[in-house]
């Protein structure tokens, strides 16, 4: 093959002149140029051509450089013989995490992105994004200032984890400090109701226990008198039979007109002891308070919480100290749409794909940023919201049919697989560590639920009874926490994985969708008739910034962290508008 005259002409001044200071990266190509400037940073020599280009790559940006008259004008022997020599690759075993099979080799300066053989073939080309070997560009690590500073960073989050970790131990200590007196209380609010029912018990014993007494005296006079009218009348009746017997007249008359006169006697006696007053039968009829209080209290009392200040990790780089660059727009509308489109939900996978749920055209479409080619999907019902499940599986609520349909994009093929069916109209879903967090409209709800659809949680009402939703639209989650876009509330709703209410962030307009971050806060897009911003709101609820402003009817929104980049859709009534997406690059 015929060698190309200028490269011809390259390659024979290297191997014929022999410079007293030569470019070093070219050297190692076995062509050796004069020196025209040298980077501090590398401690290299270079041409006129490695020159130009050196602070091309982003990694290369913060590289000093001093040109051909502030150069050292000197190379040490040790430093030729370094350059000289070329130096073998590490023996790379690093596994990809996409593609378990195949080793890490290659490094992405655009994406920032480790890869191997098949990551550069499908999705990071040498036509499209600057790719290098990584032998070729890591010889330079070794005690460098990179080194240096990611160790600092390192050292400076490991610290802040022990902080969060020694703050959140004093503050569980509290916490169970409080509920060991909150058992106390109880315990003692209990036996002040057990002395007060022993009380009210004896009052009542003590009541049927003097009627009974007095009935059992009762019984034993009429007993003792009636007895003695007995006696008498039975002595009577004897001596009369006695004498009867002996006839004996005289006595005889004058016993029998005695005994008429005792009969007369206790004839009344005995009228008045058949009626000895009015003697009752009882029954208790139970304290219908006390019964009604037994019946409707569903417990001796309320635990009542009181927030501590949880620590939140902090950011090295806050969204309020990023850079965010003027946002261009994506076309999502294909030709075989049916309609304009509407997105309601959008989703990212690194490096270069989004997922839209639009609504009106009852699809899931997956975008390429790079090339912007469309696949999409149709479902049976209109999409709400999606989110990426497992690294090749989406979640997507379709409200309509109350099932949340499960989505395979593997090898960038959309396929569905099972639909998970829901007790309700459900709307918002994230995504976090094996768990979905899903929004019902109708009831006003959320729901914590695994992969199969097995609900763990339902959140309606807060533990006083008050209704904690009442118009839940979008979610985000991260392992901490779980906020909710609450239309009719005007609010961001605050609670933990137990469905506990944390807090709230109030006074906003039309909160739609609800974006993690990656320092702990969120951004929520707040529609109102004279703005329409994307707030960056802290995580606990107490801040908020400005981030973008002045956009046109923002809905659905979407963050990237691995590539530090805002996708918005929005519901504008500009039919050019609508079709298509925003992307806000940070740095």
């Amino acid at each position: 093959m015929a060698v190309p005259q200028n490269l011809s002409s390259t390659l024979s001044q290297g191997s014929g002149e022999d410079f007293e200071v030569f470019c070093q990266p070219c050297d190692r190509d076995d062509i050796r140029l004069p020196a025209a400037g040298y980077c501090v940073y590398c401690e290299e020599h270079l041409c006129d051509s490695c020159f130009n280009t050196h602070r091309k790559p982003k990694p290369l940006r913060h590289h000093k450089l001093l040109d051909k008259d502030n150069m050292p004008h000197t190379q040490s022997l040790s430093k030729k013989s370094s350059s000289t020599r070329v130096r073998q690759p590490d023996y790379l075993t690093n596994p990809c995490s996409k593609h378990t099979k195949e080793v890490i080799k290659f490094y992405c300066h655009d994406h920032e992105a480790l890869l191997c053989s098949v990551c550069v073939t499908l999705d990071h080309t040498r036509t499209s994004c600057q790719i290098d070997y990584i032998p070729d560009i890591s010889g330079h690590t070794i005690d460098s200032t990179d080194f240096k500073d990611t160790l600092k960073e390192l050292d400076k989050i490991t610290e802040e984890c022990h902080k969060i970790t020694a703050d959140l131990r004093q503050m569980v200590a509290k916490s169970n400090t409080s509920l060991t007196d909150v058992l106390t209380e109880i315990k003692k609010f209990r036996d002040e109701i057990n002395h007060r029912l022993d009380e009210l018990e004896k009052e009542a014993s003590e009541a049927a226990n003097d009627l009974k007494e007095e009935n059992d005296i009762k019984l034993k006079t009429i007993d003792k008198t009636c007895d003695n009218v007995s006696k008498a009348l039975k002595a009577s009746s004897d001596k009369i039979k006695q004498l009867n017997t002996t006839k004996k007249a005289d006595g005889l008359f004058i016993e029998l007109k005695n005994a008429q006169q005792l009969i007369r006697d206790n004839e009344g006696r005995m009228s008045k002891l058949k009626s000895p007053g009015v003697t009752k039968e009882y029954t208790f009829d139970p304290s219908q308070a006390i019964q009604t209080l037994l019946q409707n209290e569903k417990s001796l009392g309320t635990l009542t919480a009181k927030i501590l200040e949880q620590p939140s990790p902090s950011s090295t780089s806050t969204l309020k100290s990023r850079t965010i660059s003027p946002h261009k727009n994506i076309s999502v509308k294909m030709s075989s749409d049916k309609k304009d489109c509407y997105i309601t939900g959008i989703a990212a996978s690194f490096p270069n794909q989004v997922f839209l749920a639009d609504n009106n055209n009852r699809t899931i479409k997956m975008v390429d940023i790079n090339t912007q080619a469309i696949q999409q999907l149709s479902l049976d019902s209109w999409p709400r919201d999606v989110t990426t499940t497992t690294r090749d599986e989406l979640a997507v609520t379709l409200p309509g049919n109350h099932t949340i349909q499960l989505i395979s994009y593997s090898s960038n093929i959309l396929s569905k697989n099972q639909k998970l069916k829901t007790d309700g109209v459900c709307y918002g879903i994230s995504y976090c560590q094996g768990k979905l967090a899903v929004t019902f409209t109708i009831p006003a709800k959320l729901q914590i639920m695994d992969l199969k659809g097995t609900v763990q949680t339902t959140v309606i009402t807060h533990s006083n009874g008050k209704t904690i939703f009442r118009s839940p639209e979008y979610v985000t989650t991260n392992s901490n926490a779980i906020y909710v876009s609450d239309l009719g509330m005007q609010a961001i709703i605050w609670l933990n994985w137990q469905g506990e209410l944390m807090g709230s962030y109030g006074g906003m307009g039309s909160p739609q969708g609800i974006a993690m971050l990656d320092d702990g806060s969120f951004c929520v897009s707040d529609t109102r008739k004279d703005k329409c911003n994307i707030l960056n709101v802290t995580g606990d609820c107490k801040d908020s910034t400005t981030v973008l402003k002045d956009l046109d009817r923002p809905k659905a929104i979407c963050w990237c962290d691995a590539t530090k980049t805002f996708y918005i859709s929005n519901c504008s009534d500009d039919k050019i508008e609508i079709n298509f997406i925003q992307i806000y690059k940070t740095s």
